[in-house]
């Protein structure tokens, strides 16, 4: 009887895996017509709308969350990168790689917009919603200051080297900055807008994703060379800990709710990692497609939208996530 139950066991095995997983796909919202990588997503929660800057498509996807379809196509980019929303207004700030501009699309007119010139490769975007400012990833190192008041930059804190993701705190004014060509993590001040620590990475090379895990005081970043998760104290800087990790990263994100770190990968798959005895841990892994390198964790919206780039006979997608209990 005990042999029998066992393989029984065995044989239940991926049922169980579903059961525990720490993400099941929910949904596949399909984009026919977006060729190319996918870059960075932006959600308003308020009105369910998910937005994709599409940059081999040159293209900002506007997706209806509520309806689980595409709402709109919006030409006129050049490799747009980054996407952010304000808060309040819902403005929508998209930076271009191609042109390094930044182009700002009212709530109300999404096909009509400002455009500031800012340099080379315009990237990440990010906005501060204490100080209502938006800062942009530019150039061969700096982060544009945007005063979305007047549509004017401001003004520029420079770095050593192009700034891949960078993230806010929010109980403090700094900014902790991926700055993979300098092999360093810069951290700024937003008051006095100076560089005022570096991190060097050491033996860890290519930091592109990060995250900030204020509950627990740790910046996660994840690296390339290797395939690498590792969590730097914020007080210090000085590394905790490290777990191997999918290839490729691109995007990162922290579960406070949960306790987890999810990092989606080029290489195919979005790793799950788990918070045990004050370190992360890897828990589990999702296949994706190959190339769907970024992603999106929605507190709001409790889900992880992951863009998959259009892969053989399959059209592009946003897979929708949700994460289990």
């Amino acid at each position: 009887m005990r042999a029998l139950l066992v393989v029984l066991g065995l044989l239940c095995l991926p049922c169980m895996a579903d059961d525990f997983a720490p993400l099941v796909v929910e949904k596949k919202i399909a984009l026919p017509g977006v060729n190319g990588r996918i870059d960075h997503l932006a959600v308003d929660a308020s009105r369910q709308r998910l937005y994709v800057a599409a940059l081999g498509n040159n293209t900002l996807e506007i997706i209806d969350l509520a309806a689980g379809k595409r709402g709109s196509s919006t030409k006129g980019f050049n490799e747009p990168q980054g996407v952010a929303i304000m808060p309040g207004t819902g403005a929508v700030y998209v930076a271009n790689g191609g042109d390094g501009s930044l182009h700002i699309l009212p709530q109300t007119e999404p096909t009509s917009a400002q455009v500031i010139k800012l340099g080379d490769e315009a990237d990440n975007v990010r906005i501060d919603s204490s100080q209502h400012l938006v800062y942009v990833g530019y150039g061969r190192g700096a982060l544009a200051v945007i005063d979305p008041g007047t549509h004017r930059n401001i003004a520029d804190i420079p770095l050593k080297g192009h700034p891949e993701s960078f993230q806010l705190d929010r109980v403090g004014s700094r900014v902790f900055v991926n700055v993979p060509d300098a092999g360093e993590i810069a951290v700024l001040d937003r008051a006095t807008r100076k560089q005022i620590a570096s991190w060097p990475t050491g033996d860890l090379r290519a930091n592109f994703a990060m995250a900030l895990d204020e509950d627990h005081q740790q910046l996660l970043v994840s690296f390339r060379r290797p395939a690498m998760l590792a969590a730097f104290s914020i007080a210090t800087g000085k590394e905790l800990a490290r777990v191997q990790s999918c290839s490729d990263a691109d995007d990162l994100f922290v579960d406070a709710k949960r306790e987890r770190a999810y990092l989606s990968c080029g290489e195919g798959f979005v790793d799950v990692f788990s918070m045990h005895e004050k370190a992360y841990s890897h828990e589990s892994r999702l296949q994706t497609v190959p190339g769907a390198r970024t992603a999106l964790f929605s507190r709001d919206l409790d889900r992880l939208f992951v863009a998959a780039p259009a892969h053989g006979s399959q059209s592009a997608a946003i897979w929708v996530l949700r994460p289990t209990e």
